[in-house]
Parts: structure tokens; sequence; C-alpha cells
């Protein structure tokens, strides 16, 4: 008797990479279960979009992302469209009324619901798995996840949830309060990565900086760090989203004794003026952000540090502005990240008063980040000369003529790279780590050659 043959899941994943843990969540629980994965989505009997919900142009590109695999159903193989992740969560009854091509809909907290969501024989039995947004099931011990990132990292999300207030937010809403993953699961976890070939380990999820503290664990990123750090195998842990008042002095300390954490943070300031932060519901202000990163710096003097700022907040004056002009002016980031403030119905802002024009908050945007463009030129052009360590990751994106890799003090995805035109009488090796000269210096980018 022949096996019957698995239907064909093809998976688009949307927005952070706390969402993309979720998909490679998904993408093994279906593999487990018999499902074929293909990465070719005409191809695809099934077609599960898991969504962004957080602002305005990430909720465009998941609507017209639903529609185009929407077509697929009519010009196409695929037999049934699924939506997952934040934006389901979020519209749930909108989006099920606007777009009727939609088969089936479901949140960032039944992702055991894939199972059945994917089923295309309706009197077939459905698999009864039960998994949340933290990896909890009784039916599978432990959580199969194929990893959809480069084989030499991975993500790892250590909580789900938010309890803070930020007035610009609308997460909490439909990520829920914060819960952590305890410990032993996320040191499991973290081997059987290290044991599939993974060197890099990135932590991940809305408040890094809270971890533990609902499970009794005080000062529980620390705690955490000091388990992975352990694990034969990583070389890099780098951790992301750092609530500024909650950065301790004991991980700093940490960061700075322990060769494998990288020397990077991650901490999104928002804005600079205190006028600002008060109605953002953050707190705050440049003076206090200032001695905060340079503690960091006096420990770790080439510690990499990035921030994001939101430009265009309601009551956001040019007064106000130019205080985050002077902030990144004084502290000279490495890598800056700039928003237009999204007006998000279900936040407290969105009430708020004294809006600021598209327009005006634009021109804010383009002159932090010709600012920022100066000082990382200038910043760059320093290493020039410098040996520094560089995990290789492949051909550039710039160029097939080149290599690319990074150091500790730039983070996959979000900042620059070191660029090799010169690979000497080394046979380069994708995901191994290579001692790199700097001869030259772009706006982001670093050049280098490999010793010989």
């Amino acid at each position: 008797m022949s096996e019957k043959k698995m239907p064909k899941v093809g998976f688009v994943s949307l927005g952070c990479p706390k969402n993309l843990v979720d998909s490679e969540v998904m993408l093994g629980t279906l593999a487990g279960q018999g499902y074929s994965i293909t990465p070719h989505k005409e191809d695809a009997d099934i077609i599960v979009v898991n969504t962004c919900g957080f602002i305005d142009s990430a909720k465009k590109e998941s609507i017209d992302t639903i529609l185009e695999m929407a077509e697929l159903k009519t010009q196409g193989n695929c037999k049934k469209l699924v939506v997952a992740g934040c934006l389901a969560e979020r519209y749930r009854a909108e989006i099920q009324k606007e777009i009727p091509e939609i088969d089936f809909i479901f949140g960032p907290d039944e992702l055991g619901r894939v199972l059945e969501a994917v089923q295309l024989d309706s009197s077939a039995v459905v698999p009864d798995v039960s998994i949340d947004a933290l990896y909890t099931s009784k039916e599978v011990p432990t959580i199969p996840r194929i990893l959809t990132t480069p084989s030499y990292m991975a993500y790892l999300k250590i909580s789900e949830g938010c309890d803070h207030v930020c007035s610009f937010c609308a997460i909490p809403g439909f990520r829920g309060r914060f819960r952590s993953r305890s410990v032993p699961d996320l040191v499991a976890e973290s081997r059987r990565l290290a044991e599939q070939g993974v060197r890099e380990l990135v932590i991940v999820s809305q408040d890094t900086m809270a971890y533990g503290r609902d499970i009794g664990l005080p000062d529980g990123i620390t705690a955490l760090l000091r388990e992975l750090v352990r694990i034969d195998g990583l070389q890099w842990v780098r951790f992301l989203y750092c609530y500024p008042n909650m950065v301790s002095d004991d991980l700093v300390r940490l960061v700075a004794e322990e060769d494998r954490l990288c020397k990077y943070f991650d901490i999104p300031y928002q804005h600079a003026s205190r006028n600002v932060l008060d109605r953002m519901r953050r707190g705050g202000n440049r003076s206090m952000f200032e001695r905060q990163i340079d503690a960091i710096r006096r420990l770790m003097p080439g510690a990499g540090l990035r921030t994001s700022f939101i430009v265009g907040f309601p009551g956001e004056t040019e007064g106000d502005f130019n205080e985050v002009l002077t902030f990144v002016n004084n502290v000279q980031f490495d890598n800056v990240g700039v928003f237009l403030y999204s007006d998000e119905e279900g936040t407290g802002a969105f009430d708020l008063d004294s809006k600021v024009l598209r327009r005006v908050a634009a021109r804010r945007r383009n002159q932090l980040m010709k600012q920022q463009a100066k000082l990382s030129t200038k910043k760059l052009r320093s290493m020039i000369g410098r040996t520094l360590e560089v995990l290789l990751e492949g051909r550039s994106d710039e160029s097939d003529l080149l290599l690319q890799g990074r150091m500790e003090t730039q983070a996959p995805e979000i900042d620059g790279h070191v660029l090799i035109n010169d690979t000497g009488d080394i046979e380069p090796v994708t995901g191994e780590f290579y001692k790199v000269e700097i001869t030259d210096s772009l706006e982001y980018d670093l050049i280098g050659k490999m010793g010989s």
C-alpha cells in the first residue's frame, strides 16, 4: 500500500526576528507531522503568512503579502491560505471580512493551531498538539524547529509579551503580558542549536532586560547569559532590545568579563528630550542616558552601541528634536535606526494633541540620518589598519566579487558589514571566524583582507 502523499506547505514570515522564530517552530511542528515544506510558493498546496502588525508600514506589507498569496488561490496551485501572527491577532475580524480568500486565521499565542490550519481533508483527524507562544507543549516535550537563518547563526526567543506602557506601542495589546521561558528550556534549546552548528546565538524578546522577573529571577538575564556562555560550540552570544533603565551594572560587568558575550549593546532610547519621553511614558532624559553610555564605555571602550529613535511624536518641537541631534553627536553611536511616528489606534499616543506634520517628521528623520552617516563614516575611518575577528557570511550582497562578514559589534541584518576583497592564501569557509585587516572604509561598512 502506498503512503499517503502529504501536502506541500509554503511559509512567508514577516516582521521581527521574534516572529521568525515563531515561524521556525511552526515549520518544525509541521515537518514533525510529515508535511513537506517548500520554499517555492508557486508549488505550495497551503500557504501560511505569519504577519506583523506593529506599525503602518508593517501592516501594509502584511496585507500586500496576503493579497499576493490570495492570487495564488485563484490562479495558482494554492488550495488553502492561512494567516497567523500579530496582524491576525490584532485585526482578526476585519481581515476575515475584507479578504474572504483567507481560510484560517490564528494569533501568536496559539502556534499549535497551525496543524489544524493546514488540514485539506475536513474529515481527517487533527493532531491534538498544543503549542503556545512560550513553546510549551505536553505533547511535544522538545519543540522542533527548522532554522531559516544561515546555519551558523540562530535567534533565541526568551520571552513573550511586554508589561511596559509606552504610549506609542500596541504590542502589549496583541502579544499579552510579559512571560519568561524557563532557564532549563532555553539552555536545552541553545545546546541543540550549538550541536546543529550554530556559532552565533542572538537573544531576542519584546523586553530582554525583564527576563526572569516573572518567574522569581530578579536578575534573570544575567543568570541566563552565564549559563549560555558555557555551552560548547557557541562562540558569540549577543542580546538585543535592552530597555534603558533596566541595564544593570552586573550585566555590563558580565559582558566585559565573558569572551563569548559580544561587546554590543542595543538600547532603543526612542528619544532624548524629557518632554517627549514623558509623553511616551518612558521617562529618562539625555544626561541620564549619556551617563549610562559612559559607564559602558569605561569598562569596554570598543563596545558597539546601537539605538533607535522615533521622530515626529505628538508634541515634538524643534527644540526636542535638537536634543536628539545633540545626544547622537555627543555619544557617537555605532548604529542608529530612525522611525517616523506611526499613529496606532489603541495606543495612548493616538489621542494625544499637537500631532506633527508628516513632512516635518520626514525632514527630521532625514536630518538625523544624514548626521549619523557623517559620524559613522568618521568612526569607521579610524579603524583602518586594525585587525579584527570577523564571522564570514559568504558572498556580499553588494557584489559577487566580494565576501562579507561581521565583527562582534555588528548584529545580523540591522548593522553594517566587513567587506573582504582579498583572501590571500586562505580558502574561506562560510560560518567560520577569520582575522581581517581593515584597509578602507565606507559610510556604514569596512573593507579588509584576510591574513595569509
